[in-house]
């Protein structure tokens, strides 16, 4: 018999051999014909992290596939049954027949976090009728999901999840979904986030398995209600509903057999009851109410869940507060907070290490009691209102490995756990008011340190220079002093980013650095020449020397200096002289203004984005070179000497260009007629040129223009009343040329002129006719029709990267005053029609401009009276009606105007008291004098004989008559006493002077504080791209 079993086993197993060896051999050569139908690119698995690296390299032909990396096989017959090729790099078209499909044993399929580049999910899907687990999450595919997925009747796994937006979301026809959902009667775990479903009825999911344990919806745009009954599935886990903003939730409550563990409802609607049982969910790990409204305050039901090791509740507002049983979490490890104050009661959550309040509108202190957290690791606090110092015991935190506390109010010394926590890696406490000495550093982890834009002081403690990991070190607008010595930071071999910009610090180095910096920030370091430790510095990337006194030219050997690295140079507001050219080839961002450099106009390389030249002397004309920078997004050459005809070439950078000042220079002839469709231009300034000839109506291809400045020119046409249609046009000045003609519209069309409308200056011109009623009528935005829209402080542009803001600028009349608003605030409201020829009536539609601040119809040819209306504008600041033919009398009404500051009615015919009290005590004879021979009263030398009764407007409202009673004796008792009591301030006014001091003072504190925001978000904005 033996010998009968040798034989039979000495037949066959070569035929088996041979039948694994051939079943084997075509798997192969199919996954190294898929691998083939790929490129290989980091950024495709951008958002795996660490995790991601090329899989498919280990694919070669001629080795068994059953040892490539991803790759799992039947060792029995050889089959590839499983294939993980999540995060492996996988960019291209994923074909419709790919070879993949030749795997028919295929088991698990994970490709998860792969860019295939918007294809379709190929219906030859559903052949896989043995795949139990399928993982296309954020893949890049597109379009509906495929209906035969739903045959995979096996899946006990499927996951089409995305949440990368630069993705399309993925669909599903309704029946699709239903079939989904009725086949997979073995799912276990679906994942669907990120998934258009909002055509689908969410009572869909009421037939899901009962083994389901995992379900997760997230950001579906589901609407309505979602069906109770999931939360009574006996198995479920996981169920995640969040970012569905139109699911309602009805009340329920939880019942405390449930399994549930993990449980996300944020940004969705649901009612304070159907949280208060939420304590029932006794076996929940993990909690996320963020972006909901929580009208009662947190609910003391959530903080009896002994088991929660996760509670998130970011960007939520929690009317009634934080309650003081938080502190009864106490298997808390990872928490996220928004709204109130930090409760004391949160030292009591002993196993926290993540704790992160940041952007939560928090104010007063940090409790002391934070200092019982010995296990935390995260701690972030940034950008909220908290005041007082930092609790402080050196022994505190003896895990924490991040720290950011930036933006806030705190002040005092640094804590000394801060010097000696030892697995400190990340500190930021940039932003706040904290003042004294840095303490010497007995951690050696430390890699990020921002302490910029404090009120530090002293010399940089020794133990920097010895910190090894240190990478990033920000001690900029600070009152640090002392002398460093640049071959300090030699041992700093990591560090990349440096910034000791506006401290009192004096820098010395005679020597090559060999520090390998990407980044160098040293403004206003009193620098009086280019450092020598400069020409190390191979790699160097960013470099800002602004602010500082460095004269003559910039030096040969600074061309080797980031010679092909170097992005980034700011070297405006030095004393320069003289640039030969821009040797650095990959140049994006080249600021010189503000120098003293003379000559011709040198071209950088054609890689620049942002090239500012402003406030120097250079001349001659521009080379049409400089259009070779296809990617220039602002130029700014305002402020020097060149001359020429403007290049027609600018109109080939229409698809780029977004900021263009010529201002101030000598350029002749036409404007350019070469705006193209799809122009991106958003500010345009040409003013102060010497420009002729009519406007280009290629101009209206710009459609983003929010600024346009083409004032003191010599610019002969009529008005563009064409202009009125571009719908972001925000700034319109046309001052100081030689344009004439009418503003009447004739056009019936109801579509409104300038809408967006915000400073409007024609003035010193020849226009003539009535003023603009339809235009008045059309400023939506000075109405208050119009909403702005705008979270910036002033009108500006960002620069590619996002990091730098560029603001517009313009020149304008303020206050009877020629002022440059070096930059624009976003709240600003001005019309100038002054030095016209406009003739009739002031439409009594002005009242309507309810954010006006400063209106001026001087040196014009208006007669009629001031209209009441104006008494309406109640943010008018400056009011200038002087040099017309306006007769009648004042009226009483302006006095009432709070913010007005200046007022001009002289050289007109105008009559009557002059109105008396608030701001009108403080004008002067120079408002009033000149032709105005009929007023009286403060502070003209003419008195008042009679007292005239109080105005209509005031003692009458709609024509009724007032129903108080007095006695006008006590009235004029009063009056008398007021008019005395008045003249005598007014004297002591008129004798000193208008008190310009106080208006003065309170703009220049103003501004310190706009100068100071605009910073803070410089630099911050810097950082976070770290």
């Amino acid at each position: 018999m033996a010998p009968y079993l040798f034989l039979c086993l000495f037949l066959f197993l070569p035929r088996l051999y041979a039948s694994f060896s051939s079943s084997g051999s075509h798997s192969c050569s199919s996954l190294i014909q898929f691998k083939n139908s790929f490129s290989i690119t980091e950024q495709a698995s951008l958002f795996c992290g660490l995790k991601s690296y090329p899989k498919t390299n280990s694919w070669k032909e001629g080795t068994d596939c059953c040892s490539w990396d991803g790759v799992t096989c039947d060792h029995l017959n050889a089959h590839v049954i499983a294939l993980d090729l999540s995060c492996s790099w996988l960019y291209g078209n994923f074909p419709s027949n790919t070879t993949l499909f030749l795997l028919p044993h295929l088991q698990k399929l994970n490709l998860a976090y792969n860019d295939f580049n918007r294809s379709k999910i190929p219906s030859e899907l559903g052949r896989f009728r043995s795949l139990f687990y399928l993982n296309l999450s954020n893949t890049g595919f597109v379009g509906e999901v495929p209906s035969q997925v739903s045959h995979l009747s096996k899946l006990v796994s499927l996951d089409l999840s995305s949440w990368i937006y630069e993705y399309e979301q993925f669909t599903i026809e309704k029946h699709a979904l239903e079939g989904l959902v009725h086949n997979l009667t073995e799912v276990r775990h679906l994942f669907l986030d990120g998934m258009d479903i909002s055509s689908v009825n969410a009572h869909v999911f009421m037939n899901l398995s009962s083994s389901l344990r995992s379900l997760s919806l997230a950001d579906c745009d589901l609407q309505g209600k979602f069906p109770k009954n999931i939360f009574d599935l006996p198995n479920l886990n996981l169920l995640n509903l969040g970012g569905n903003q139109n699911l309602s939730l009805d009340p329920l409550k939880f019942n405390r057999s449930s399994n549930l563990e993990h449980l996300n409802l944020s940004w969705m609607s649901f009612s304070p009851e159907f949280i208060d049982s939420v304590d029932n969910l006794q076996a929940l790990k993990y909690l996320d109410l963020s972006g909901n409204s929580i009208f009662q305050g947190l609910s003391v039901s959530i903080t009896n869940l002994s088991s929660l090791e996760q509670l998130i509740i970011s960007g939520a507002n929690i009317f009634g507060g934080l309650p003081d049983s938080m502190g009864n979490l106490v298997s808390l490890k990872f928490l996220v907070l928004s709204h109130g104050e930090i409760p004391s009661s949160l030292g009591n959550l002993l196993q926290l290490t993540h704790l992160d309040c940041s952007q939560s509108q928090l104010s007063g202190q940090i409790p002391s009691s934070i200092l019982n957290l010995m296990q935390l690791e995260y701690l972030g606090i940034a950008e909220n209102s908290l005041e007082g110092s930092i609790p402080d015991e050196v022994t505190a935190f003896p895990k924490l490995i991040y720290l950011y506390l930036s933006d806030n109010l705190l002040n005092g010394t640094l804590p000394s756990w801060l010097s000696a926590a030892p697995s400190l890696k990340e500190i930021d406490l940039s932003q706040n008011q904290f003042s004294g000495h840095i303490k010497e550093f007995q951690s050696k982890s430390l890699e990020y340190l921002y302490l910029d834009n404090n009120k530090l002081q002293g010399p940089l403690p020794s133990s920097i220079f010895q910190l090894l990991n240190l990478t990033l070190l920000d001690l900029s607008s600070n009152n640090l002093s002392g002398v460093i010595e640049f071959r300090m930071f030699s041992n700093l071999s990591n560090l990349e980013y440096l910034d000791l910009s506006y401290d009192s610090l004096s820098l010395t180095s005679n020597t090559t650095s060999t520090v390998n910096l990407t980044s160098l920030f040293l403004s206003s370091c009193n620098l009086s020449e280019f450092p020598q430790f400069l020409k190390g510095l191979k790699s160097l990337e960013t470099l800002d020397l602004s602010c500082n006194k460095i004269e003559g030219k910039i030096p040969q050997w600074m061309q080797e200096v980031g010679n092909d690295s170097l992005t980034y140079l700011n070297v405006s507001h030095n004393s320069l002289t003289e640039v030969e050219h821009f040797p650095w080839k990959n140049i994006e961002v080249l600021d010189l203004s503000s120098n003293l450099i003379s000559g011709n106009l040198p071209i950088p390389a054609s890689t620049i984005n942002v090239f500012l030249i402003s406030n120097n002397s250079f001349n001659g004309e521009v080379s049409s070179l400089i259009c070779n920078a296809s990617s220039l997004q602002i130029l700014d050459l305002s402020y020097n000497y060149l001359s020429g005809t403007i290049s027609q070439c600018f109109g080939n950078l229409s698809n780029s260009l977004q900021f263009l000042n010529l201002k101030k220079n000598k350029f002749y002839g036409t404007i350019p007629p070469t705006f193209a469709k799809g122009c991106r231009l958003s500010n345009f300034n040409l003013n102060g040129n010497l420009l002729e000839g009519p406007l280009t109506p290629s101009i209206l291809n710009c459609r983003g223009l929010e600024v346009l400045d083409l004032g003191d020119n010599k610019i002969n046409d009529t008005f563009p009343h064409w202009l009125g249609s571009l719908p972001y046009l925000q700034v319109l000045v046309l001052k100081s040329n030689h344009m004439h003609g009418s503003l009447r519209v004739n056009s019936s069309k109801s579509s409104p002129f300038f809408s967006r409308i915000q400073i409007f200056d024609i003035s010193s011109n020849y226009f003539s006719g009535p003023l603009p009623v339809r235009y008045i009528n059309s400023f939506k935005a000075i109405i208050n029709l119009e909403k702005i829209g705008s979270e910036l402080s002033y009108m500006g542009v960002y620069d590619l990267t996002g990091r730098d803001f560029y603001t517009y600028s313009i020149e304008i009349v303020m206050k009877g005053q020629d002022r440059e608003l070096v930059k624009i605030f976003t709240m600003w409201m001005i019309i100038d029609l002054s030095n016209n020829q406009f003739e009739g009536e002031i439409p009594k539609v002005i009242g309507k401009l309810n954010l006006l601040m400063g209106l001026n119809l001087s040196h014009n040819n208006l007669n009629g009276g001031i209209p009441t209306s104006i008494g309406n504008l109640t943010s008018l600041e400056w009011l200038d009606l002087s040099s017309n033919r306006l007769s009648g009398t004042i009226p009483n009404r302006l006095a009432d105007l709070p913010f007005l500051s200046s007022f001009n009615v002289s050289e007109n015919q105008l009559h009557g008291q002059i109105p008396q009290g608030k701001q009108f005590n403080t004008f002067g004879n120079d408002s009033y004098e000149e032709e105005n021979k009929g007023l009286c009263g403060f502070p003209v030398s003419k008195g008042c004989n009679i007292i005239e009764p109080a105005p209509p407007n005031v003692l009458e409202k709609d024509g009724s008559k007032s129903n108080i009673a007095f006695g006008w004796k006590v009235v004029l008792i009063g009056y008398g006493c007021g008019v005395v009591f008045g003249m005598s301030v007014g004297y002591v006014v008129f004798q000193t002077g208008k008190p310009k001091w106080l208006v003065n003072l309170v703009e220049n504190q103003h501004e310190k504080r706009q100068r100071r925001k605009s910073k803070k978000g410089y630099r911050s904005s810097r950082r976070r791209r770290i």
